[in-house]
């Protein structure tokens, strides 16, 4: 092999370098998956004490098909421990998944597509060391999850067993997902196009495991998150379906790199289809570009949103089975109507995930400016504001298209349970009155891009902040203070509490204020790249 390198030289440097650069977001997404088994532990520690509580639990769940499809497989449910596996591991799952599929993304495609791999092969680095550093950093994501939703599970009390099977099943159904992602990269052609493909992989494992859960055959099999959940952690502990996600991650990590060698750096194996010879006439204003960019984000928030509106209506019917025991009930406002409190509560979940859509729809300004790609449009007849101004009203008319559409689906789900056709428009009112509150969210990230956009990424604080905030502020019994911080605390919660314009006339005033600065800080500040 004299004047040749192996295919995998300088692997070992490449991985030190990417384990450096996400040094932040890596632990990160571990501690997220961490955290989620330790709140709902915790809870269902708290929430199921009693022998006839779980058993009313068990039997309120293991019947209801919305349960079922948003969780997983009924098992296990005898005990607290196998309840947590139950209503946690399809989520930290999907959140293993999405950690993976950006991370073989970022060091692949997204680097190519930016030049980076390009000069690293040109100095001692062979063919496939790249795409190795990409899969073992993911790996090692993986790994450190699965080991941190262990530890967090057997801290909380839980049996250490089947809390690292727990978390292996995490780690294992990420590492597939690593693979399908790598695979995609070299289908590919674009950072956005193995996103989208791999963002749908998961979609499909979703759906596949809840219909295949739901109906009891065996499509589950065909999902990666099925196999994850057939380990029955606390239920069995069977550790052999983590041989199918070892395996499978094997074959498509093996083929990913013999698809390498079959195409030209910087280009996927499928080419780009052409675009029309003129552009259409939205592609001639700032706002039509904006939409067309972020076009694609919309679509997925929207209909995630919807499915899950499906199964909030759903599982409104069972809220009396699902809150028997007195503390469930204290997670729920206070009302009238225990279904109303649920429903409320719901809705305002939905639109703290409306106001994350709002501030990614912000930060996609950011990357456009930071990416160099903003330059040459304002280079061009194109003012500022305007540039912006497009940006910033995806950010605001964004959530409301999701809200509507969570909302609809909500109502007509309702509507259809009850009989009453006055559900539908009352849940469709009730979930656009959370609007305002999500635009204050989504102009404090268009007020940080516009005075300090290096400091933009801090939005998400924000968002974190008032989901805290809504979700357990009032449960936990902390100070008014820390509530009325946050928009939402101002919002009426609609519908155990009557509409009242007022706060939500104020709520549209504070968020103008804030857009009306971050559009003046941008007039006025260099732009940032890198």
């Amino acid at each position: 092999m004299t004047g040749r390198l192996p295919s995998v030289t300088g692997t070992g440097t490449l991985l030190r370098f990417a384990l450096r650069c996400d040094r932040v977001r890596l632990p990160v997404w571990v501690a997220a998956g961490a955290l989620l088994v330790t709140v709902q532990s915790v809870s269902s520690q708290a929430l199921y004490d009693t022998p006839a509580d779980l058993a009313a639990y068990a039997a309120s769940v293991g019947s209801n098909a919305a349960a079922v499809a948003l969780a997983g497989p009924p098992v296990g449910l005898d005990t607290v421990a196998g309840a947590v596996a139950f209503e946690i591991s399809s989520f930290v799952v999907v959140v293993a998944a999405l950690m993976a599929v950006s991370t073989i993304g970022r060091h692949t495609r997204a680097d190519e597509e930016a030049g980076r791999t390009e000069l690293v092969r040109a100095t001692r680095v062979g063919r496939h060391a790249p795409l190795l550093t990409a899969v073992l950093t993911a790996a090692i994501a993986c790994t450190a999850t699965a080991v941190a939703i262990g530890a967090a599970a057997t801290a909380t009390g839980l049996p250490a067993g089947g809390s690292f099977l727990l978390g292996a099943s995490v780690g294992a159904a990420g590492l597939v997902f690593a693979g399908v992602t790598a695979l995609a990269a070299q289908v590919t052609g674009s950072p956005r196009a193995t996103q989208g493909v791999a963002g749908a992989a998961v979609a499909a494992a979703v759906v596949l495991r809840a219909v295949g859960d739901v109906e009891g055959n065996g499509l589950v099999w065909a999902s990666p998150i099925g196999w994850a959940q057939a380990t029955h952690p606390y239920s069995g502990d069977r550790w052999w379906p983590l041989l199918l996600c070892l395996a499978a991650t094997g074959a498509l990590a093996a083929l990913a790199g013999a698809l390498l060698d079959r195409r030209d750096l910087g280009a996927g194996l499928v080419a780009p289809r052409p675009g029309p010879p003129a552009a259409s006439r939205a592609l001639t204003s700032p706002l039509g570009l904006a939409l067309r960019l972020q076009r694609g984000a919309l679509a997925a928030w929207t209909v995630g949103l919807t499915l899950l509106g499906l199964v909030y209506g759903s599982l409104a019917g069972s809220v009396e089975t699902l809150f028997v025991d007195p503390q469930a009930r204290a997670l729920l406002p206070d009302a009238a109507s225990l279904t109303d409190a649920f429903l409320a509560t719901t809705l305002a979940t939905t639109a703290l995930l409306a106001a994350a859509y709002a501030v990614s729809a912000v930060l996609r300004a950011r990357t456009e400016e930071s990416e160099g790609r903003a330059e040459p449009v304002l280079a061009a007849a194109v003012g500022r504001p305007a540039w912006l101004g497009g940006h910033a009203t995806v950010a605001l008319a964004g959530p409301a298209v999701v809200l509507l559409a969570s909302g609809a689906a909500t109502g007509a789900v309702r509507a259809v349970a009850t009989g009453d056709g006055g559900e539908f428009g009352r849940l469709l009112a009730a979930a656009l009155t959370h609007l305002p509150a999500v635009w204050v969210v989504a102009a404090v990230a268009l007020a940080l891009f516009g005075l300090v956009p290096r400091a933009a990424v801090l939005a998400w604080a924000a968002v974190g902040y008032v989901a805290v905030t809504t979700l357990f502020a009032g449960p936990s019994g902390w100070p008014a203070w820390v509530d009325d911080a946050s928009p939402f605390a101002w919002t009426p919660a609609v519908p155990i509490e009557a509409w009242r314009a007022t706060p939500l006339v104020a709520l549209s005033v504070v968020a103008a204020g804030l857009l009306a600065v971050g559009l003046a800080g941008f007039r006025r500040r260099d732009l940032v790249t890198g």
